[in-house]
């Protein structure tokens, strides 16, 4: 069991200064999705009006859904930026599985507001995955995942299935953790954080 967590440890801590490494970044805002991935597609509601739209938004971009939700996110960055790189990762204890990810586009409109990463070297996937809020015209808030992913290394090949499994799975826990942020409506998620695009 040590050799295959220090097997993983090395597989994960090589390459994190390099940028995304696959060729189709962008994709997930410019679509459609590129073949040969697995595609993965979650739309929830999470609010209504513009107070709630902005209070999702900044969970989003400051990383504090996914803090809340169980990740241990490491960044520079206070908010997403493009170029801004960041690790994400969960386990328990000492056992933990870090994904180094660098932010390829953000969104902050008056009805949208959020980024996407791509995977960096290291990384135990190919892809990019996007995370965004969007305020329609009735005023109701919605978040919504869009991601392409393949194995990158030998352990999420074999874990196949279960691998694609706990993606959505994943998804569906950030769904609701966004949720929950948005019905407390703490100050720290308030307006005035969020930046405009000039």
């Amino acid at each position: 069991m040590t050799r295959l967590v220090r097997s993983l440890s090395d597989t994960l801590g090589t390459g994190r200064t390099a940028g995304p490494h696959y060729p189709e970044v962008g994709a997930t805002r410019t679509g459609p999705l590129p073949a040969g991935y697995h595609h993965l597609h979650h739309t929830v509601r999470v609010g209504h009006g513009r107070r709630d739209f902005a209070a999702a938004g900044a969970a989003v971009t400051t990383w504090a859904m996914h803090r809340a939700s169980g990740a241990r996110v490491d960044s520079a960055a206070e908010r997403a930026e493009p170029g801004a790189t960041l690790e994400v990762s969960m386990g328990l204890g000492p056992v933990r599985f870090t994904a180094p990810c660098q932010v390829v586009w953000t969104a902050y409109t008056d009805r949208s507001t959020g980024f996407a990463y791509g995977t960096r070297a290291g990384h135990p996937e190919r892809g990019e995955e996007s995370f965004v809020v969007d305020l329609h015209e009735d005023g109701t808030v919605w978040f919504t995942i869009t991601a392409f992913s393949r194995a990158a290394v030998w352990y999420t090949r074999l874990g196949g299935p279960v691998v694609r499994a706990l993606q959505h799975a994943y998804a569906r826990r950030l769904g609701r953790t966004l949720a929950a942020l948005v019905a407390e409506r703490g100050t720290r998620y308030a307006p005035s954080v969020l930046p405009r695009t000039p």
